[in-house]
């Protein structure tokens, strides 16, 4: 089962959470049926929105978008503060060379644009933060978003790694903040430690990397797990909201649905659900 750790260092001035992630974007792959480089790039993003979620209250709810200039040009991931996922990445089928340790590409398929973080909070207008991408690798592009936007120094690591078939092996990360009231010696201590800590892909592939991630994150220092929670992917799609919808098109579009298509069949971007409105059911919205 997925599961995101958080803890805290017994003194109170770092907080990390580590992430398992690998069945929430297997999930994702069969549902878009991405490829190689749109399933890390997709997985990376569904993770960076589990994290922000964590860090919510509630009922409310956080999209991630990412949209560049590059071969993937828009992934769009929305989290609650419960864990559960859904997603979609416009090109599923971006498949390029990986580098030479084996590791699929992401960066340089993204390009250059933008990382926008939308928190829906149940109030009027939501929330909207927005950062340049810095390196379109989602972890750095997260972390920056974070230190800049939100004003809290931040170090974040996410990776999705792939069977030889292109199944997802496994999948995870983790983040670390810095608390208000830590000392600046702590602080570059705790950096240096960060810097020098294995690659987030060698953490990966540990027998439990979330204990391994943690381990490497605080090393001899002493910390806490406040809390262990599952995470899912999860889509709250239902022919429910999509008939709203349709019954939002007006009496006239609808009626055009039944006399020219004699019903209508929608398919959920998020989860490529596909429902079907036969002309009973559309005879009912109007």
């Amino acid at each position: 089962m997925d599961k995101i750790i958080k803890t805290i260092s017994n003194n109170g001035h770092f907080r990390a959470y580590a992430l398992e992630a690998t069945q929430t974007v297997s999930e994702a792959q069969k549902r878009h049926q991405t490829w190689s480089s749109s399933t890390v790039a997709l997985g990376r993003t569904l993770i960076a929105a589990q994290i922000l979620g964590a860090n919510q209250k509630g009922d409310d709810t956080i999209t991630v978008r990412v949209q560049s200039n590059g071969a993937i040009t828009s992934i769009i991931a929305v989290a609650d503060t419960r864990g559960n996922v859904k997603g979609y990445i416009k090109e599923p089928n971006v498949d390029y060379k990986r580098g030479s340790t084996g590791e699929v590409l992401v960066g340089d398929l993204v390009g250059q644009g933008w990382f926008s973080v939308v928190k829906d909070m149940g109030l009027k207008t939501p929330y909207t933060g927005q950062t340049p991408l810095i390196s379109g690798e989602i972890g750095e592009d997260l972390a920056y978003y974070l230190t800049t936007s939100e004003q809290t120094p931040s170090a974040v690591g996410l990776n999705v790694l792939l069977n030889e078939d292109e199944s997802v092996h496994v999948a995870g990360g983790f983040l670390v903040q810095v608390m208000p009231d830590a000392p600046e010696a702590e602080i570059a201590a705790f950096e240096t430690r960060i810097q020098n800590m294995p690659a987030i892909s060698k953490l990966l592939r540990s027998h439990d990397h979330s204990k391994a991630i943690l381990d490497a994150i605080y090393g001899k220092d002493q910390y806490k797990i406040l809390a262990e929670s599952p995470l899912a992917f999860h889509c709250d799609c239902s022919k429910e909201r999509f008939a709203d919808g349709i019954q939002g098109l007006g009496k006239i579009e609808v009626e055009k649905l039944i006399t020219e298509n004699h019903g209508a069949e929608v398919i959920c971007q998020f989860c490529e659900t596909v429902y079907n409105f036969s002309e009973n059911d559309l005879k009912e919205l109007i």
